[in-house]
C-alpha cells in the first residue's frame, strides 16, 4: 500500500473534525501528489506530541523558522510506509528520544494551517507519542530549543493548535 493510500484510509477512519477531515480527503483526491512538499497547493504533514503522562508534561520544540513552541513534526518522506510512521520518525528525530511509541487509536487531531509560499497549506495529521521512563531528550538542528512543559504551562507558551492537541491527547489517555 502506498503512503497516499494509507493517508486516505487513516482519514476515512478518523471520526472527529468531520468538515476538516473531508477537506483533507478532497485535497488528496484533487492532488495525487498531495503527500509531498512539492505540491504547491499544500501537502500532508505528520506530527506527534511527545508526552510523559507519569510526570504530567509534554516536550515541545522551539521551531527554528517559525520561532514558536510546537509539537514535533514535519514532511512525509518516500521511505515512510504510513502517516503514523512519518509522525513517529519526526518525533524521534526532533526529540532525540529512542523508544517513543504512538498512543493507540490513530490520529488525535487534524490541523490545517497556512504556510509561506511557494506552498500554501500544511494538512497536519497529529498523533501523540509516549516517552519511555527515564527519557533524555537531545536537541536537533531543526530546533532552537527543546523543553518539557507541565500540562498547565502549555497554553502560556504555545498556540491554540498545540493546546487542542494536548487536550485531545489527555482525553485519550
Amino acid at each position: 500500500m502506498s503512503l497516499y493510500d494509507d493517508a486516505v484510509l487513516v482519514l476515512k477512519g478518523y471520526e472527529d473534525q468531520e468538515d476538516l477531515r473531508q477537506t483533507y480527503l478532497d485535497h488528496l483526491s484533487a492532488h495525487p501528489d498531495g503527500m509531498w512538499k512539492s505540491c504547491g497547493d499544500g501537502h500532508i504533514t505528520a506530527s506527534a506530541l511527545v508526552i510523559d503522562p507519569s510526570r504530567g508534561r509534554v516536550l515541545l520544540t522551539l521551531h527554528k523558522k517559525l520561532r514558536m513552541w510546537l509539537q514535533m513534526g514535519g514532511h512525509c518522506e518516500p521511505g515512510d510506509a504510513t502517516v503514523a510512521a512519518a509522525a513517529l520518525r519526526e518525533a524521534t528525530e526532533e526529540s532525540g528520544i529512542a523508544g517513543l511509541t504512538l498512543l493507540p487509536g490513530g490520529p488525535v487531531g487534524l490541523d490545517r494551517h497556512p504556510i509561506p509560499a511557494p506552498c500554501h497549506w500544511h494538512f497536519d495529521v497529529q498523533y501523540a507519542a509516549l516517552a519511555p521512563a527515564g527519557t533524555v531528550e537531545v536537541i536537533s538542528d531543526e530546533s532552537l530549543d527543546l523543553r518539557w512543559f507541565a500540562y498547565d504551562e502549555v497554553a502560556d507558551v504555545a498556540d491554540e493548535s498545540v493546546v487542542r492537541l494536548l487536550e485531545g491527547t489527555r482525553a485519550r489517555l
